[in-house]
């Protein structure tokens, strides 16, 4: 099988556009867990319903102060009896979201992203078992990803890498619109129409693979930061579910467009689907779609 050829029907941008903008119909929307219950239950059988499309979806359950919640996790073994035996690769996405804020960007864009990569990949040739996981109680402290990752630690679950998929939906060309924590800036554009990577060091291979997969088959803009010391050094890059994994010891990376150093509407009522870029959120799903088929 050629690298340069995709194991996998990618769909092209105009195609992926209408079936993201019917995920975010659904998903976007208050859904906190705490001040928006039937919201967030709404979202999170939604998520269980297009997953279960393509397999058994199964339910990771944690407590957070006492109280039940669940992750939804999706399967799909790889397609061949020789990848059996490689290591897991897992793309997860956090459905909830603060209070009064309906997060079209954070993070119902990650979620239909997520959603869509479980069609193509369920569909297609897989090198790698994958499992895709839909997080809860992201903005609560990275609970649902803590747990589960401590959940495969605690298994020995060989894990190859895990994909965050974190804001992926706001872009702009205009000057001056992409800020960085200190010291960054003066080596990355200051236009916030790129998709970004941020991964430990032992992720630095996978992230500069998924760069050229994003130029080539989504054809967006991709930069790469590796982040040192799980993120410590820099601690707006542990914003998200992949930093669990990296204080489990796992290769890790979040794709995002940069969340409030780029979106003015982090966070704010003003998240809507309206404020989103649908052409670059197709262009990084399909990168992402090819990449995954690769893996």
């Amino acid at each position: 099988m050629s690298a340069s050829t995709p194991p996998i029907a990618l769909p092209d941008i105009a195609t992926l556009k209408p079936r993201l903008q019917e995920h975010l119909t659904q998903i976007v929307r208050d859904r906190d867990p705490y001040l928006a219950t039937g919201g967030h239950f709404f979202v999170r059988e939604y998520i269980r319903r297009q997953l279960a499309q393509w397999g058994e979806v199964k339910t990771h359950d944690f407590q957070v102060r006492g109280q039940p919640h669940q992750n939804l996790i999706l399967h799909l073994p790889a397609s061949h009896s020789d990848g059996a035996t490689h290591p897991l690769v897992l793309i997860g996405a956090h459905f909830d979201t603060v209070p009064n804020c309906s997060g079209a960007d954070d993070n119902a864009s990650g979620v239909a992203v997520l959603l869509e990569l479980a069609a193509a990949l369920a569909q297609s040739e897989r090198r790698s078992p994958l499992q895709l996981v839909a997080f809860d109680m992201e903005e609560y402290g990275l609970q649902g990803s803590a747990s589960y990752a401590a959940h495969l630690r605690a298994l020995g679950t060989r894990l190859r890498l895990m994909l965050s998929l974190e804001m992926l939906g706001y872009c702009t060309d205009e000057p001056n619109s992409q800020t960085y924590p200190p010291g960054l800036s003066p080596f990355y554009p200051d236009q916030g129409n790129f998709i970004a990577l941020v991964g430990n060091w032992k992720a630095t291979l996978d992230m500069m693979r998924l760069s050229r997969a994003m130029h080539r088959w989504g054809t967006v803009p991709c930069r790469w930061l590796p982040a040192g010391d799980r993120g410590h050094i820099v601690p707006d890059t542990r914003r998200s579910d992949h930093a669990s994994f990296w204080d489990e010891g796992y290769s890790a990376v979040m794709v995002t467009d940069t969340s409030f150093l780029r979106n003015p509407h982090y966070h704010k009522p003003s998240d809507r689907i309206e404020t989103l870029n649908l052409n670059f959120m197709a262009a990084v799903c399909r990168g992402l779609m090819h990449n995954l088929a690769h893996i």
